[in-house]
């Protein structure tokens, strides 16, 4: 283990931060396609609501493996070879990148719906009465209690996101698990390998999980 560390351990560290990169960036982008789809599934509008069901039905039921596949292989042979004129060609950071932000959408948009319906409805009506706008009233008076409500599970699906990116290394991505890969067969030690591959997971993790207790505590103080 000490060889590992000792001659791999920069690698594996590079790895790590590639992998928290890309669950930021997979993060972000779900951040607003959640709100976009959480939002329309409590709009009062039969086609909103009927659209972002069937967008979070669709994600949520196709595995995350097969949907980096498709992404990363189908997409491109769809527009390249299907259709034709097109010169799309995805780098494995950039279909990673869509998987986690359109996987980990679908999730976030559910935790939108749930958080706007977790405000008492008079709030709205209360808004409404004072002569606010739908928008208006959604922006300004139901979204800010429902963001502090969604704060504690935005930060556990971060961690769920943090550990599906290993699932990106079938697309041959440098994360923490595909550099893992790698050490292990330069060093054939699979035993050394994985077990400091896991106690990384498992610190970066408890920091967040902690993180999160933390905020949710503060939050439970503050209401």
């Amino acid at each position: 283990m000490i060889k590992i560390i000792t001659v791999y351990g920069g690698m594996l560290l590079t790895a790590l931060g590639r992998t928290i990169i890309l669950t930021l960036l997979g993060l972000f982008f779900a951040c607003i396609i959640g709100m976009i789809f959480g939002i329309m599934g409590v709009l009062k509008n039969r086609v909103c609501n009927v659209i972002a069901q069937i967008f979070v039905d669709i994600i949520r039921g196709v595995p995350m493996i097969v949907l980096a596949f498709f992404i990363y292989f189908g997409v491109p042979y769809f527009f390249n070879t299907i259709i034709g004129g097109f010169s799309v060609n995805l780098t494995a950071l950039q279909a990673g990148t869509i998987c986690l932000a359109l996987n980990c959408g679908a999730y976030m948009a559910e935790i939108v719906r749930a958080g706007i319906q977790s405000v008492d409805v008079g709030q709205m009506e209360a808004a409404r009465s004072l002569g606010l706008t739908y928008g208006m009233s959604m922006r300004k008076v139901v979204l800010p209690q429902a963001i502090k409500t969604m704060i504690p599970t935005f930060i556990n699906q971060f961690i769920i996101t943090l550990k599906d990116t290993s699932i990106l290394s079938v697309i041959g991505f440098p994360e923490l698990v595909n550099t893992a890969k790698n050490v292990q067969a330069n060093t054939f030690m699979s035993f050394q390998t994985w077990a400091i591959v896991g106690i990384m997971y498992l610190i970066v993790i408890t920091i967040l999980s902690r993180s999160a207790k933390v905020v949710e505590r503060r939050l439970s103080i503050g209401r």
